[in-house]
């Protein structure tokens, strides 16, 4: 699907990924709370009804996406994406980039890790799963970096704020994820080779794709949004744009 301009912002485009995810975001109380109900965000949660919308921003020669809600229950990051958007929407942006804030807006209203029982960050390499849809688009579009934004129980893996990368197929992974670990003060994991550990993860798919992608994880109970926990995706979001300059 082409990509469309948004009437309520300049500069701003919008296309879908799916038609068959959407889902009514503000039925998630506890996402639904932290949103700022302007303009913008009212048409973000509109077209979220409807599917997943891609939105692109600026139209430089770097194409970066920023995406959350691949697991619909961890919250913080799916906040954090849209702030991001707000904070850059009338700036001017040398780069061109997209942002999915919502991957399953399904599962996002269910305040669920799974879309149509299925764990997206396990079905990336899965033929038409979700997230091998999203993939799809990122290779279609060209899309040069990817940043897929989580968040972890104290209890869960990683269990603490963190940076997943990996060292091969696409080395500089490793680079982005340590810069952005050193910058914000938070864990470095990386794995040797792509999907050797996490096998369908969206990180991993790209990579092997020969796409250099990340996955960052902040602190916050599943289901809900930790304190903090959004400021700190955000600081993430701003650390993985702040090593290609922006």
């Amino acid at each position: 699907m082409d990509f469309v301009e948004v009437g309520c912002a300049d500069n701003l485009e919008m296309s879908y990924i799916s038609n068959l995810s959407g889902g009514y975001i503000s039925k998630n109380e506890q996402i639904f709370s932290q949103i700022e109900l302007n303009d913008l965000n009212r048409f973000i949660l509109e077209k979220s009804v409807h599917g997943t919308p891609i939105f692109k921003l600026g139209s430089g020669k770097n194409k970066i996406m920023i995406l959350s809600g691949v697991h619909g229950n961890e919250l913080p990051s799916q906040i954090a994406n849209i702030q991001l958007l707000n904070e850059l929407i009338n700036k001017e942006i040398k780069n061109t980039l997209f942002f999915i804030p919502f991957a399953a807006p399904k599962a996002t209203m269910m305040n669920s890790r799974f879309f149509n029982s299925r764990d997206l960050n396990r079905a990336a390499h899965i033929n038409d799963s979700l997230s091998s849809v999203i993939v799809q688009r990122i290779i279609d579009l060209g899309i040069n970096f990817v940043g897929d934004f989580h968040s972890t129980a104290f209890n869960s893996n990683p269990g603490a704020e963190a940076v997943f990368s990996t060292k091969s197929p696409t080395p500089e992974s490793f680079l982005i994820a340590n810069y952005i670990a050193r910058d914000v003060d938070c864990k470095l994991i990386s794995i040797d080779y792509a999907g050797e550990k996490y096998n369908g993860a969206v990180e991993d798919v790209c990579n092997l794709k020969g796409i250099p992608a990340i996955t960052g994880e902040v602190l916050s109970p599943f289901s809900s949004v930790g304190e903090g926990s959004v400021e700190r995706s955000l600081l993430q979001m701003k650390s993985f744009l702040s090593y290609f300059g922006i």
